[in-house]
């Protein structure tokens, strides 16, 4: 019901910024989509929320590990979500992956998210 794909990942030195963006297709058309986030997930590592956008609660959240160095926007006509990273840092090298739902989920429960991109590899540098 909900195609996700993700862009804008590559390497960047730590300290650089860069930008993802995720392009809902969206196949349902009596329901919106209530979320959408980006997670990411480091090899050996847990699958873990860094931004969520919750459009029923008008709220935004991040992860205490990315707070003040990325935002998340969103355009809802569009359907597209962008996570603007700065101030890169060398564990912040994950897959970074765009998910959504009609309905609403928290950012710590990723395995509760029905719908998943591919994901888009960010490797920072030092």
């Amino acid at each position: 019901q909900v195609q996700l794909v993700e862009s804008g990942g590559g390497s960047v030195q730590a300290g650089g910024s860069l930008r993802l963006s995720c392009a809902a297709s969206v196949y349902t058309y009596d329901i919106d989509i209530d979320c959408m986030g980006w997670f990411r997930q480091a090899p050996g590592k847990q699958r873990e929320g860094i931004a969520v956008i919750s459009r029923s609660g008008g709220k935004t959240y991040f992860a205490d590990s990315v707070k003040g160095r990325f935002t998340v926007s969103e355009d809802k006509a569009k359907n597209t979500l962008h996570l603007q990273m700065n101030s890169l840092k060398v564990e912040d090298t994950a897959m970074y992956y765009c998910a959504a739902d009609f309905l609403p989920h928290e950012i710590a429960r990723p395995q509760d998210w029905t719908y998943w991109g591919q994901g888009t590899q960010v490797t920072v540098f030092s």
